[in-house]
């Protein structure tokens, strides 16, 4: 129900039951209609005046049931009225610093939707402390996601101006995480036409969704279901494999992590090959190489050498890591990790 269909249910609730009463004190005492309102007002309003004209039995008795019914509606109706506005003057103040907020983000992740699906994303952003704003259209999942402490706007994710005030411009991801393929694919399109350099990840439901997804502009295209399927049989054919790697790509459960670091054209690391960089850094294992073209290597030989532009998966604890991203000049995230100058 919309703020103003509240305040006319409210303003009819009162005026029906200022009506009653004075219907009621004209009709049983047959007084003029001023004296039966002025009645009716000081009953409800329990001011503790005295009675405009000594009452008659059933004018008491209709008096007492106007004070138990009238009085806690009254209080009822004003109360809601008095809330809602300050709701309404508190909502906007919330408003505005939360727009403020989102304003200063950069690097950040957009993420469209807040359903059960957007939620279990935004729980793993939040995990790995990162910066994202969540859209979302419907007053029950914005609700949701405000109460979960998520910068969130109230709007239509397929809107222009609306991912624009999200930062999409300067965002490094966005997801779109609808259950419906068509707002999926038209947010993308939007966002795609935004920031033709945006990594944007959408979710479809089938596969003829998929399609449309990617020539909408989708980067990366994931099927829920189809993800699902896969994981439950793997952890039925190698359970104890796929526990190593959940827990090693969260970070959560142990010291290791995998982490992609990005290698910028100043870098110490450009022209040294992989087993170089495994002996300098004890520890840290590269798993793979994405070259400067986006190909990507896997399990490359030691003696590859690593490229500007491009990237390593490198496996090592965090302070391992850390110090590799050291050597490259490269920006910071909002979880220290180093991004690519853009």
């Amino acid at each position: 129900m919309g703020k103003n269909s509240r305040y006319i249910k409210w303003f009819i609730a009162l005026f029906s039951l200022l009506s009653f009463g004075t219907a009621g004190y004209v009709f049983i005492e047959g007084w003029n209609f001023f004296d039966s309102f002025y009645m009716t007002v000081i009953t409800i309003a329990t001011v503790g005046f005295g009675e405009v004209h000594p009452l008659s039995t059933a004018g008491r008795i209709f008096t007492i049931v106007l004070t138990l019914g009238g009085v806690g509606t009254a209080f009822y109706i004003l109360t809601s009225i008095v809330q809602a506005t300050l709701d309404i003057e508190f909502g906007a103040f919330r408003r505005s610093r939360m727009d403020a907020r989102i304003r200063k983000l950069n690097n950040h992740f957009v993420l469209c939707g807040y359903g059960r699906v957007g939620e279990a994303i935004a729980n793993t952003l939040k995990q790995q402390k990162a910066d994202f704003v969540v859209i979302d259209h419907s007053m029950n999942s914005y609700t949701r996601a405000v109460q979960q402490d998520c910068l969130t706007i109230l709007d239509d994710a397929t809107n222009h101006d609306v991912l624009k005030r999200a930062g999409v411009e300067k965002a490094k991801s966005l997801i779109t995480a609808f259950g419906d393929d068509a707002y999926n694919t038209y947010a993308v399109l939007t966002a795609r036409e935004i920031n033709p350099r945006l990594t944007i990840i959408g979710r479809a439901n089938n596969d003829d969704a998929a399609r449309r997804l990617k020539q909408a502009g989708a980067t990366h295209i994931i099927l829920p279901e189809v993800i699902g399927g896969m994981q439950m049989a793997r952890l039925a054919l190698s359970p104890a494999t796929v526990n190593f790697i959940e827990t090693v790509l969260s970070g959560k459960d142990g010291e290791y992590l995998v982490e992609e670091v990005y290698v910028g054209e100043s870098s110490t690391l450009i022209g040294v090959s992989i087993k170089d960089i495994e002996e300098r850094f004890a520890g840290v294992r590269i798993l793979a190489v994405r070259e400067r073209d986006g190909d990507i290597v896997i399990n490359p030989s030691l003696s590859t050498e690593v490229e500007a532009g491009g990237s390593l998966t490198a496996f090592g604890t965090m302070e391992q890591l850390q110090a590799v991203e050291g050597c490259c000049s490269f920006n910071r995230d909002s979880r220290g990790h180093i991004v690519p100058d853009l």
